[in-house]
């Protein structure tokens, strides 16, 4: 049995430290907040409930086999899992509108072509062919696998395919996520819905390569779901698994250093003599066998310089400048329409222009965003049916400072999904990249997005394993990547590095 130190109480240190608890270690989390989740956390006031992070689940069955792997009851019997439908509702700059249907293509194909027209439908059909033929190559090697050692396979091999041309004998293959739009789709509309997919994780479409096509292609084929009473409870099912499988948690326990004996970890360092830490005393130094790093490469590097990438001489890294999200929780006087959409995006009329001031020089927020409106069915999220729990999200540079002129320009897109929006709140709480710097620890509140193939690599992330024997890396900013579902498997991976050994090949 080994004692295992955890940094960080996220959802992918978690999800690690609930497998290595069944497998017989001893497991302590010493987190530097007063609670679990990372990113998904909660704002309550007056009745009102918000998810502050992430207010939808992609891809649930990375969590049915944690709480397979790691216990008697499953999932369900721990949270209550529901499909959206429709899984989103667009708004177009135009102001076409189309409700696209959960998991099922003739649906979609069939709602484009009555709302765009023009064969729309059928291209965006194909698209999700190719897509899925994708996501069929890189699955694998991105996210079950741990990162392979010859990891530039990955970064020059393109999994989207070629499109032969009928009117030429040759094909074409696209090089980013806009050239994929721009060729293949040959709409405007359809590229605004295939690019708010990638902005959704702060990437640029027009440098993003075109393996991001997994991104719709993951809603569309394993559907988009929600969590009742919020998102914060699949946090608190996860938690509550871990404290059932003995895993300790250290809250208010911020981790100074990484120790090293004889070329290995040896323990950590904690700020000050922190209360209930286990072994702890004068100098708060906690002796460990293994360490499981679960925060951002800035904040590792400060705890032990130098560890923050992949085993061997070349080092996979996080690209710089990562976005963040501007967040806008409204309380609403009047219910939730029926039929409502649960998730509704509205795009902006000025593509280049938003594109330019997130991924440009000077960064900002764009004085026209790409606005996603969440607005669920859900009685535990508001004080009576006369009321409604609205969120409004918006991609921004991290470290972005936000104005109330960037938090009006966020309403006044909200009003095209939401007529009379203005005239029912009744109070709104702004989340901006601070916060989420504060709740999360990543430097300028910056959020990973999940590791792609190709584009030379830069949307690799550092493996799992580092230079350091012993230290290990989990959640979003190690490989698979950010999201919530590439930070369950990031635990798995881990788990299995630590229980099987280095000849880990991942999940069968």
């Amino acid at each position: 049995m080994a004692r295992i130190a955890v940094i960080g109480a996220g959802m992918g240190a978690m999800a690690a430290a609930a497998r290595l608890a069944v497998a017989g270690h001893r497991v302590v989390i010493y987190e530097r907040t007063e609670t679990y989740g990372g990113a998904l956390r909660r704002f309550a006031r007056d009745g009102f409930s918000f998810d502050t992070g992430p207010g939808l689940l992609p891809l649930p069955a990375v969590y049915r086999d944690l709480f397979v792997k790691t216990g008697k009851q499953p999932l369900e019997e721990c949270v209550e899992l529901v499909q959206v439908d429709p899984s989103s509702r667009h708004v177009f700059a135009d102001g076409t509108e189309v409700s696209l249907p959960n998991v099922s293509r003739a649906g979609v194909v069939s709602a484009l072509d009555g709302a765009l027209g023009g064969g729309a439908g059928g291209r965006w059909g194909d698209f999700l062919v190719r897509a899925r033929e994708a996501w069929d190559r890189a699955r694998r090697p991105l996210l079950e696998e741990p990162l392979w050692p010859n990891w530039q396979v990955l970064a020059e091999r393109e999994p989207y395919p070629a499109v032969p041309h009928k009117r030429l004998l040759r094909t074409r293959r696209a090089g980013t996520l806009a050239e994929v739009g721009a060729w293949e789709l040959r709409d405007p509309r359809l590229t605004a819905l295939l690019e708010s997919h990638a902005l959704a994780y702060g990437l640029d479409p027009r440098a993003t390569p075109a393996s991001a096509a997994v991104l719709p292609y993951l809603e569309h084929a394993f559907g988009t779901w929600r969590v009742g009473g919020g998102m914060r409870e699949l946090a608190r099912a996860v938690y509550e698994r871990c404290v059932a499988r003995k895993v300790e948690f250290v809250f208010g326990a911020e981790v100074t250093g990484i120790l090293e004996k004889d070329g290995r970890v040896a323990g950590v360092e904690l700020a000050g003599d922190v209360c209930g830490a286990p072994g702890s005393g004068r100098g708060s130094v906690v002796e460990a066998d293994l360490v499981v790093s679960g925060v951002a490469p800035a904040v590792l590097d400060r705890v032990l310089p130098g560890t923050a990438g992949a085993r061997g001489a070349d080092e996979v890294r996080p690209r710089q400048g990562l976005p963040s999200r501007l967040t806008v929780l409204l309380a609403l006087r009047g219910g939730r329409p029926e039929g409502t959409a649960h998730r509704t995006v509205i795009h902006t009329a000025d593509r280049e222009g938003e594109l330019e001031r997130l991924f440009g020089e000077p960064a900002g927020p764009a004085p026209a965003p790409t606005v996603t409106v969440l607005r669920p069915d859900d009685p535990a999220l508001v004080p009576d049916a006369g009321h409604e729990a609205v969120t409004l999200t918006v991609t921004v540079p991290s470290g972005a400072r936000v104005s109330e002129g960037d938090v009006g320009r966020v309403l006044d897109a909200a009003t095209r999904a939401i007529p009379g929006l203005r005239e029912r709140v009744l109070w709104h709480e702004v989340r901006t990249p601070a916060d989420i710097a504060e709740d999360t620890g990543a430097p300028g509140g910056a959020i990973p997005a999940p590791a792609l193939a190709a584009g030379g690599g830069r949307l690799l992330h550092p493996s799992n394993s580092t230079r350091v024997p012993g230290l290990f890396t989990v959640g979003g900013w190690s490989h698979p990547g950010g999201g919530l579902p590439h930070a369950g498997m990031s635990g798995a991976l881990v788990a299995g590095l630590i229980v099987e050994g280095p000849d880990f090949r991942g999940s069968q």
